[in-house]
């Protein structure tokens, strides 16, 4: 059963300990509480500012599992922070072991990494966090939340996405798509998460299908993958995948390639995602 009043009391206190700094925000003008405000812990876990404030007030509906998560993330919770807050909304914790949650270093780390397109991923390939850059990138502000945020369920069930990259480099992304996810489903063998996302793949995609049964494992650690932007044409990056020691959590990170006008048009993106993110705000 959910605690409203110590969850209430544990969102407010971490709200209150966190700088805007912490997360990577701007101090912006003086402000007459300490830590950063309710507005802005929405806005970094992707829920209303209504929703939340009426978290922190002990009313309103009982938050999801997805949205408990996401503000573990945006309140930089460690693992035994994420689990209490998961109990204080009387949900069960996810496992320690199959990702989700993000350490608040990494994303202290990849917060410093402003000039490059920089996410991280679960070891199932939902997006968990994502700096403007990639959220320029990609055409989208908000995260996603399950499926809809998954790589490998949009690349192989939502037609639209694939429209990000040319497609001449279709078959290799899905190869590469299938044997990466081959390697988790190895690795986690039995864990009911991943078995449902792939039982449910082979279900709706035939191609998707007749990877699989190449039975090819590969964990992706570097590649090189062209976007194409509406406003900027196509960017060449190289992306290099960082694994925790764990390997539940990724971060990626993009550099221009070299001989390619690629940092220009990020530099151009860096604007213009800005700009838009202040107008949508």
């Amino acid at each position: 059963m959910i605690d409203r009043a110590g969850l209430a009391d544990f969102l407010r206190r971490r709200r209150e300990v966190l700088r805007p700094a912490d997360v990577g925000l701007p101090d912006g003008v003086r402000r007459r509480t300490p830590g950063l405000r309710r507005e802005e812990v929405a806005q970094l876990a992707g829920v209303s500012t209504d929703h939340y404030s009426r978290l922190e007030q002990a009313r309103g509906s009982a938050p999801s599992a997805a949205v408990v998560a996401a503000l573990a993330r945006a309140l930089r919770c460690d693992a035994d922070q994420r689990d209490h807050l998961f109990h204080l909304a009387g949900l069960s914790a996810p496992p320690r072991r199959a990702g989700r949650h993000v350490r608040p270093g990494l994303i202290t780390l990849a917060g410093r990494l402003v000039d490059v397109p920089v996410c991280i991923y679960s070891d199932l390939g939902e997006v968990l966090w994502r700096n403007d850059l990639v959220a320029a990138l990609v055409g989208e502000r908000d995260l996603r939340p399950g499926r809809e945020g998954n790589v490998y369920w949009r690349w192989f069930t939502v037609p639209s996405t694939r429209e990000l990259a040319p497609e001449e480099d279709w078959p290799r992304l899905s190869a590469a798509h299938v044997s990466d996810l081959r390697a988790t489903f190895s690795r986690r063998a039995g864990d009911r998460d991943v078995t449902a996302l792939v039982h449910d793949l082979l279900a709706r995609s035939v191609e998707f299908r007749e990877l699989w049964e190449r039975h090819e494992v590969a964990v992706r650690r570097s590649d090189v993958k062209s976007f194409i932007h509406p406003e900027v044409g196509l960017i060449r990056l190289h992306c290099e995948v960082l694994l925790t020691p764990e390997e539940d959590v990724k971060l990626l990170a993009y550099f221009p390639v070299e001989g390619t006008d690629a940092a220009e048009k990020l530099e151009l993106l860096r604007v213009i995602g800005t700009q838009d993110f202040r107008t949508a705000g």
